[in-house]
Parts: C-alpha cells; structure tokens; sequence
C-alpha cells in the first residue's frame, strides 16, 4: 500500500463546509455519551447526522456486550424522543459481541448500514464515523465491505498516545481486535487518545448548575446524571472526554493532532511504533474551555 493514500482524508475539513457523520456511541454506559449525542444533534452548522449506532460495552452497568448496546439503543431513543427527532431508519442496533477474530465481522443492523451507507460518499466528500465506545460496529463493517475503507474518516476516542507505557483504554481493551481492524486497513483514522487529551475535559456540578441549570428540561436531566456520580464532597469532577471526537468535528482546531505512522496494536494491549505505515491523525492537546462553551452555549438553546 502506498503510505500516502489517506493523506487527503487527513487534511483537517475545511472550516465552513458541513460534513456528514454517523455516530457509534455506547449510550447508556457514561454520560458523556449522552453529551456527546445532544452536542452532536445540535451542531447542523457544521455536520449533517445521518444515523446512530448502539455500540456494545460490558462493565457494571451491563451484564455483558449485547446487554450494554441494547441499553444504548434505549438510551438513544429516550434522548431522540426528548428532542422530538424521529428514530425510524435513524437509530440502529449494533453488535451483540466483540470480534472473534480480525477476519470475521459482527453482524448487525449497525454495521450492515454503515457498509451500505458509506458506499454512497467518495473519497473527495468522506463520510465520518464518530465513533465514541468499542469499535466493533465500525470493523464489522470493514469486513463486511472493505471497498469504504477510502470512503470514511473514523475519528475515535480510544486508547492512550502513543508513548503511554500501554494502549490500555475501556473503549479500545473491550474489542482489542475490532482496534486492530481499524488502525490496519488503510482507512484515515484521527485517534484522541484518553491520557493527556481527552483526559482534560473535566467540569463540575457546580459549573454545570451555573451555565445549565434551569434552561430546560434536558439540561436539567443531564446535571442530575452527573450528580449521581458524585462521590467526595471535596475536589471532585467528572470526566466528559467522549465530546472530544464532536468538538473536532465541530471545529478541528478545538483539538490539536499530529500526522504520524499508524503503529501496531499488540494483543499486549501496546503500541508498536513504525516508520513505514500509512499515516493516522493523533490528537495531542485540546482547547478545553472552548469546547465546553460551545456545547454550554447549545445546550442551553434547547427549547423542544
């Protein structure tokens, strides 16, 4: 392959040119999601989205994959319903498990639709995939169809930079293989790492009861999510890093990256630098207080 066939995928979108996007998001397990979703729903200035996919997570609020992306199908309808969108051919189920292997997909509605849809966008006017939890859907539909491989741009929150001691990540450590997938086939993959990056958008309570409390009923429910995390009185704050991958699409100067060759994935769960792979974007700093001004500020618009 040559190194340099996704280059043009690479180049930041052009500022002012409305993009289209799918979402993966893996709703019900962290509210961020939630935020991630609304910021999404409510930045048609820049982005166009055309469906939602319920990705799959296991941890304490699932009993296993297929548990967590039903629950995230739920979720993102009950969000839908809030903001009077309607669902039908707009949400779709995703996987029920994680990959068995790099060479087999996960078949489901998610993924199927992606294949299908991505075929319709061209390598000059990609289609992007943001992609917020386990990325089993996306790789599914990778196998499924490898000719979209040029025709997508796959922003993800995933892993930790690359000269973290591991790759070790909630989002990427479920599904080591689906990762594997992504980082291997030559698609233009802009990675935002947790450590370092996304890591840094923290608010509070109480910041979130100052810029949103009482503007509507959505706000509202989101500070009460948030609250029901709380644990020390005293220097707490929650992490909403799954906004990171909407702010750069939003604006990709919110989110410093840098072109570098795409490593190897080990099944270590570490990253194995390379000189001769095609090129990946990988984030490395963001503009915290911008981001969260530009999510407060829509947010607070809500008026359905």
């Amino acid at each position: 392959m040559d190194i340099r066939t996704n280059l043009d995928r690479l180049r930041l979108p052009q500022e002012g040119k409305k993009i289209a996007m799918v979402l993966d998001t893996d709703t019900y397990n962290e509210v961020d999601d939630q935020f991630a979703l609304l910021y999404a729903l409510l930045s048609p200035e820049r982005m166009s989205v055309e469906a939602v996919y319920a990705a799959p997570f296991h941890n304490n609020n699932s009993e296993g994959p297929e548990d967590g992306m039903e629950k995230s199908y739920e979720e993102i309808l009950f969000w839908l319903k809030k903001m009077n969108i309607k669902t039908d051919g707009f949400v779709f189920k995703g996987s029920k498990s994680y990959l068995a292997d790099e060479k087999t997909p996960v078949i489901s509605d998610a993924a199927k639709d992606l294949a299908e849809r991505a075929m319709q966008y061209t390598p000059e006017e990609p289609l992007y995939v943001g992609a917020l939890g386990a990325i089993t859907n996306v790789a599914s539909a990778i196998l499924i169809n490898p000719d979209i491989v040029d025709r997508i741009v796959v922003v993800w929150l995933g892993g930790h930079p690359h000269y973290w001691h591991t790759a070790r990540e909630f989002n990427l450590f479920q599904d080591v293989a689906a990762a594997r997938v992504v980082f291997g086939c030559g698609a233009a993959v802009v990675q935002i790492p947790c450590m370092c990056v996304a890591a840094n958008l923290i608010t509070t309570v109480a910041e979130l009861r100052h810029y949103l409390g009482g503007k509507n009923e959505i706000c509202d429910k989101l500070i009460t999510i948030v609250e029901e995390y709380k644990g020390n009185p005293y220097g707490w704050s929650k992490i909403i890093w799954d906004i990171s991958v909407i702010a750069y699409l939003v604006n990709p100067h919110l989110v410093w990256t840098e072109l570098v060759h795409t490593p190897l994935l080990t099944y270590d769960v570490t990253w194995s630098m390379r000189n001769d792979s095609h090129f990946m974007r990988v984030g490395i700093a963001l503009n915290r207080d911008a981001i969260f001004a530009d999510m407060f500020k829509k947010l607070a618009s809500i008026t359905v």
